[in-house]
């Protein structure tokens, strides 16, 4: 089943299962791989979030809050997926078919929980401003940005006319790092339009 899963994707789940049994829960839910990806994708998170350390924090307190806590479950227990955290799952492999990816990776697996819209984890992100289609863009800039700064994927010089790969991807972050911040409201258009005219 987890074939197609990147090491740090793996831990995500690894850690959904240890979530899980701090939690006494009798199977991996949603929540549990949200804070799994939140425990082993740092990168992720300081990208989704302007203070992600607290963000991260209240998102624990969050589900602790919400959650029945019941007695440990050892580790060596065998925990199901329920039905919820399998459509995460499932979400994933689709995000990433869509892609075009062959791998399934904690950027998936984030897309596949906003995917599944009734979940707790999908209303906790949803509740701090993440949405599906925004966050897809996001990662797909992202995930462009960084084939063309490492010179991967498609001949850019002949698609673009342009003869410093390098220079283009980091021009085109910059741009995209300017739309994101208008986005979440630190910068106005104007802000925008007046710094990349300097």
């Amino acid at each position: 089943m987890f074939e197609r899963y990147t090491e740090k994707a793996r831990r995500v789940i690894f850690f959904a299962r240890y979530e899980a049994s701090q939690f006494g829960a009798q199977a991996i839910e949603a929540e549990h791989v949200l804070l799994g990806l939140l425990r082993e994708d740092k990168q992720l998170t300081q990208r989704l979030f302007q203070s992600p350390t607290r963000t991260v924090d209240s998102i624990r307190k969050e589900i602790e809050s919400r959650t029945t806590l019941r007695q440990y479950v050892s580790t060596s227990v065998d925990l199901p997926l329920s039905s919820s955290a399998k459509r995460v799952l499932t979400l994933a492999a689709d995000e990433s078919d869509r892609l075009g990816h062959r791998h399934i990776g904690t950027e998936h697996l984030l897309l596949g929980i906003l995917g599944e819209e009734r979940s707790f984890a999908a209303q906790i992100l949803y509740e701090r401003g993440l949405r599906l289609a925004r966050v897809r863009e996001d990662i797909d800039a992202f995930q462009e940005s960084e084939q063309e700064t490492s010179g991967t994927g498609p001949d850019l010089e002949a698609q673009q006319g342009v003869t410093d790969v390098k220079t283009m991807g980091l021009e085109r972050r910059f741009t995209r790092l300017l739309e994101l911040l208008v986005r979440k409201g630190v910068i106005g258009e104007d802000e925008k339009l007046q710094i990349n005219n300097e």
